[in-house]
């Protein structure tokens, strides 16, 4: 190890400050020790992720493996059979979880798109200036701290066709006042998909808000200087500005809506039939009621598949295209 003191590193330095050339232990002991740090901070969450989320997936995996009823002693191995069995056509298990993906897909598609407009409208009424701002954010934002038995059971009673306040104020207003909104097709479907726009439009809107607020405000000089309307600011500026901040609400709203459970079992009771019972409620139902622990954890596994695909989609869709 070589100490070289020049008048030019003593002049900037604190005196008795050494200036270590050539490599020595003590530079290579420090960087060990910076490499360990890092770790060391990430060591609770990393125990934590690995005991509550790779632990149960693996097990999920083994399980599936098993005709597992934890009422049994027995859980024989039966390969993949649970698996084959969701793609018989002949199979009650298919017929039903099919069903339930359906249902899946029904609510996803109509509650999706709304999730990533009304949001987006209400973020950009947010960023404006304006006395009591402040207070129209919090009202938007509100119901999202909600837990969902809170708001199921109040939008239950509210949309009861014979008490529910949403058909008695409908017929003052001259419209159809019967509206089964809990036990008929599609009512029941428009029903689901309001509450839960009403719900969580908030969290879209504040993630969208953030986003508006980190574009350049030279962006839109610059374009307003240039001529461009308000829709050619909001085409050319703030769509491409919200890109990355579009693509995490799509998938975040994608998979919440995929998982939806808790409006559908309190609400509808997946009713009319299982018109309503998607599929994280037939899960529960297989699982749970039924005791086909083995049969559930392969749907579970289905259904992680199609949201990896479709996760694949929206990367695609909203990927950096460069102009050729």
């Amino acid at each position: 190890m070589s100490v070289t003191v020049t008048p030019a590193t003593a002049a900037g330095r604190p005196e008795g400050e050494e200036v270590v050339t050539g490599g020595g232990q003590r530079g290579s002991t420090a960087m060990s020790g910076h490499g360990l740090t890092p770790w060391l901070f990430l060591a609770p969450y990393l125990v934590l992720f690995l005991a509550f989320v790779v632990a149960p997936a693996i097990y999920g995996i083994w399980i599936s493996l098993h005709d597992w009823d934890y009422t049994l002693p027995g859980k024989p191995f039966v390969g993949l059979d649970n698996y084959t069995n969701l793609f018989d056509s002949s199979s009650l298990a298919s017929d039903r979880f099919w069903g339930s993906m359906k249902a899946t897909a029904i609510f996803t598609v109509m509650s999706v798109p709304l999730l990533l407009v009304v949001p987006l409208a209400v973020a950009l009424a947010m960023n404006q200036k304006f006395r009591g701002r402040n207070l129209f954010r919090a009202i938007y934002f509100a119901p999202y701290v909600l837990g969902v038995a809170v708001v199921a059971v109040v939008w239950r009673f509210l949309l009861d066709n014979n008490i529910g306040l949403v058909n008695h104020y409908l017929g003052l207003v001259g419209l159809p006042d019967d509206i089964a909104w809990t036990t008929s097709v599609p009512a029941a479907w428009f029903a689901l998909v309001g509450v839960t726009v009403w719900w969580t439009l908030g969290f879209n809107a504040v993630i969208y808000l953030a986003g508006l607020q980190d574009i350049p405000q030279e962006l839109y000089e610059a374009a307003e200087v240039d001529g461009a309307t308000s829709w050619q600011r909001f085409r050319h500026v703030t769509l491409p500005g919200l890109r990355p901040v579009t693509m995490f609400v799509t998938m975040v709203t994608i998979i919440a809506s995929a998982n939806m459970f808790g409006q559908s079992y309190l609400m509808t009771k997946g009713s009319p039939g299982t018109e309503t019972r998607t599929a994280i409620y037939q899960i529960a139902e297989t699982g749970l009621k039924q005791y086909q622990m083995g049969s559930a954890a392969a749907m579970s596994y289905v259904l992680t598949i199609v949201l990896v695909l479709l996760s694949l989609v929206v990367f695609w869709l909203f990927r950096e295209r460069k102009d050729a």
